[in-house]
């Protein structure tokens, strides 16, 4: 263990900031004068990507991609997945993971949609926590990234993305919340652009003010791969360590910054005892490790079953061994498993579907169309509608191409290659048992999914995925994922369409709170498939949903019990999901309904199961920036449970009593209605202003004596203070002083309206 002080105290200056930056693109700086090692950091949020010291890539298992994984909603699943993960970072020598990537999907056209969970920061979070888990607990440490609001590829270092402050704590940080509360990660990735104008790398607000000073994390941050703009300036808002090396250049600038005093070598010195720390906590018990590549095949062999989504079975899957089968289309032969970036995985092993069916008679394959070309081949196409129609099943391996998503670009358009719409809609036409199993990384549009019996969404799979295919479509394995994101019917419905990628170097984030599946709730905008959707081979029914309690306070826990029948033939998951839907007076300005809950649990045929879901505080607040804090408001909520965000059956309703009061501050901008809506004694400003004696009479009203007085009811509710003052007549000094009475602000420095 490094004796932290003693190294603080025996260090140079230099030796100090140079221990802030990289030496390299994948180790910080050693320090062999003092036995300060350096350590070792790799991409990896669902594989490793390492290298040995000659440079080469080491190959090694992956796993399925982010999007895939969440859409298993399935914790204990995605620990084990983050734990295989750990254990082939510590084999290769790798002391800290780079991932997972837990940024939210604002827009379904996001090239790294890919890597990033989902769209509520509820299921964000409560997977990343899992796989931070995972990884740390074999002694490797975890990095969640990006820190914050880098939702987009486009101009991704330099766009600003500019949101309020409540869509900031509601929407784009709630994932890195729950992580760091309760996964304590070692390390957190800080993004390429700016926030409100700010780079994030020196965003005091996010990284000091949130993330250390609310928040109470331990551990540093890190620089996206040259994320790096000020460098003093970020090490004063709390960035320790810049990645890669900067050749020195950052280094000397600290040297200066400090020399020159506009950087205190205490600010300096609490980075390095944070790095030191760091480094301590990578050391700590590190022994060899081989990880098991048998074992870790297999575990992405299941990953990629529980994350595949059956979006569509008209009866038509399981299908039976022994039918003739037509297998078609090029992703059978070269499956698309993962995207392009810094997250792509040298896999050591990799089956197709055609191979892992190699043992189930009577399975034609031929080849449809090129996964490369959007044109289409009429060969292709003739030979595949010749053999589909000669076959009792038709099934489609279609997909996006690796060019379509990765890291570095956004896509422009939710739409597939033409050649692959028209490949399906020819055998559609002359095989009415048209099964289509689709690779892909984000939600695409099917202008087909009407012609075909049955729909398999795989996701980016990982390396195992053609063997997870053959599993599902034959029934070895019952779908049981669900969508833990919305997919459009096009792309003018979704949320920032008028926004995204944005102009320039701005990114108006005017959707607000309104992501995914509240966006289109709040509108009423249907979808092709609504978030949480996932059919099965079961028939899962809910039957019953109790509350502990009918009443309680903000500062209660709150049980609620949902049971779940199988009422089908086949053993199955079935993943129930909790939402609450806010009181009626705050239905105006909050989501229709959020996610506050989910379980993914095993019912065998005819069993029915229980399950219990816990809501605090945070399960019934919005962020309110008048108390720069959460406010779950007197009322009544509505718990709402089913198997998907549009099939919500069950429902029951428990009173909310809120201990916080929001504080009322009256200026000259408060309206009448303000006043006397507030509960609060406010006569003397209402004296002071003369408000109900105020003279209306040269407005325009109604003739009907009642609809006069409701007219001017209304009008004087909407009139501010210092239009009643313009008015003419009113003691200001008056008013002032009855304002700050109001407030309890007597005795202040006077402020004139």
């Amino acid at each position: 263990m490094l004796d932290i002080e003693k190294l603080i105290d025996e260090m140079t200056l230099e030796e100090k900031a140079g221990l802030c930056s990289g030496d390299d693109m994948w180790h910080t700086k050693a320090v062999e004068r003092l036995g300060i090692p350096r350590i070792k950091m790799s991409d990896g949020p669902h594989g490793m990507r390492t290298f040995d010291d000659n440079g080469k890539v080491i190959p090694a298992v992956c796993f399925p991609t982010g999007s895939a994984l969440a859409a298993s909603f399935d914790t204990e699943l995605v620990e084990r997945v983050g734990a295989a993960i750990g254990e082939a970072a510590k084999t290769n020598g790798v002391h800290t993971v780079l991932g997972p990537a837990v940024n939210m999907k604002r827009s379904p056209l996001c090239g790294r949609n890919f890597e990033y969970l989902s769209e509520d920061p509820y299921l964000a979070g409560k997977l990343g926590s899992a796989m931070v888990r995972g990884i740390q607990s074999k002694g490797v440490g975890a990095c969640p990234k990006h820190f914050a609001v880098n939702n987009q590829e486009t101009r991704r270092m330099s766009v600003s993305a500019d949101l309020s402050e409540r869509t900031l704590r509601e929407v784009y940080l709630p994932a890195f919340e729950t992580i760091v509360k309760e996964s304590s990660p070692h390390t957190m990735m800080c993004a390429y652009n700016r926030i409100n104008g700010t780079y994030a790398s020196e965003n005091e607000h996010l990284l000091d003010e949130i993330l250390r000073k609310e928040w109470g994390y331990q551990g540093i941050v890190m620089t996206d791969w040259s994320a790096m703009n000020r460098r003093p300036r970020a090490l004063q808002a709390g960035l320790e360590l810049e990645m890669p090396s900067s050749a020195g250049v950052n280094d000397e600038k600290i040297v200066e910054a400090v020399k020159a005093g506009d950087l205190s070598i205490e600010v300096l010195d609490e980075a390095v005892r944070r790095l030191l720390t760091w480094i301590n906590a990578e050391l700590q018990g590190r022994t060899e490790s081989v990880c098991d590549l048998g074992v870790q095949r297999e575990l992405a062999r299941e990953a990629a079953g529980k994350s595949a989504v059956l979006l569509k079975n008209d009866d038509v899957l399981p299908l039976r061994k022994g039918d003739k089968i037509a297998f078609i289309g090029g992703f059978a032969d070269k499956p698309r498993f993962e995207g392009g970036g810094s997250s792509h995985v040298s896999v050591e092993h990799m089956v197709n579907a055609i191979d892992a069916a190699k043992d189930i008679p009577n399975i034609t394959y031929t080849e449809g169309f090129n996964t490369d070309d959007a044109l289409s081949d009429y060969e292709l196409v003739a030979e595949a509608v010749r053999i589909a129609s000669e076959a009792d099943v038709a099934v489609i391996f279609a997909g996006l191409p690796a060019a379509f998503e990765s890291e570095g670009h956004d896509r422009t358009t939710l739409e597939i290659p033409e050649s692959q719409n028209k490949l399906i809609a020819a055998i559609s036409a002359v095989q009415p048992k048209t099964v289509v199993v689709f690779h892909g990384g984000s939600p695409v549009y099917m202008p087909w999914r009407k012609d075909v019996a049955a729909i398999l969404y795989m996701y980016l799979g990982g390396q195992e995925v053609g063997s997870a295919s053959v599993d599902l479509l034959f029934g070895d394995r019952n779908p049981s994922g669900k969508l833990a994101e919305t997919f459009p019917l096009k792309l003018e419905d979704t949320p920032c369409y008028m926004n995204f990628p944005g102009d320039g170097n701005n990114a108006e984030y005017s959707e607000g709170i309104y992501i995914g599946y509240r966006w289109y709730d709040k509108r009423k905008i249907a979808v092709e498939y609504p978030f949480g959707f996932g059919m099965s081979y079961s028939d899962f029914i809910y039957r019953q949903i109790r509350s502990a309690n009918s009443r309680i306070t903000d500062t209660d826990t709150l049980k609620i019990y949902v049971d779940v029948q199988n009422r089908g033939e086949y053993a199955g998951e079935e993943i129930v999901q909790l939402y609450v839907q806010p009181s009626k007076a705050r239905q105006g300005v909050r989501p229709v309904k959020e996610l506050k809950g989910f379980k993914k649990m095993m019912i065998a045929p005819g069993e029915t199961k229980t399950v219990c879901f816990e809501l605090d505080k945070r399960s019934f607040a919005e962020y309110k920036p008048e108390i720069s804090g959460w406010y779950a408001a007197t009322g009544e909520y509505t718990i709402l449970a089913g198997g998907s965000s549009d099939n919500l059956p069950l429902q029951v309703k428990v009173y909310v009593e809120s201990t916080d009061t929001i504080p009322l501050v009256y200026n000259d901008y408060t309206t009448i209605g303000d006043l006397w809506d507030s509960g609060l004694d406010v006569n003397e400003v209402l004296d002071a202003l003369d408000a109900k004696q105020t003279d209306l009479s040269a407005l325009g009203l109604p003739a009907d004596k009642m609809d006069r007085a409701i007219h001017m009811e209304e009008v004087k509710r909407g009139m501010p203070i210092h239009a009643v003052i313009s008015m003419g007549g009113r003691d200001m000094n008056k008013i002032y002083q009855a304002l700050l009475k109001v407030d309890g602000l007597e005795g202040k420095e006077n402020i004139p309206l």
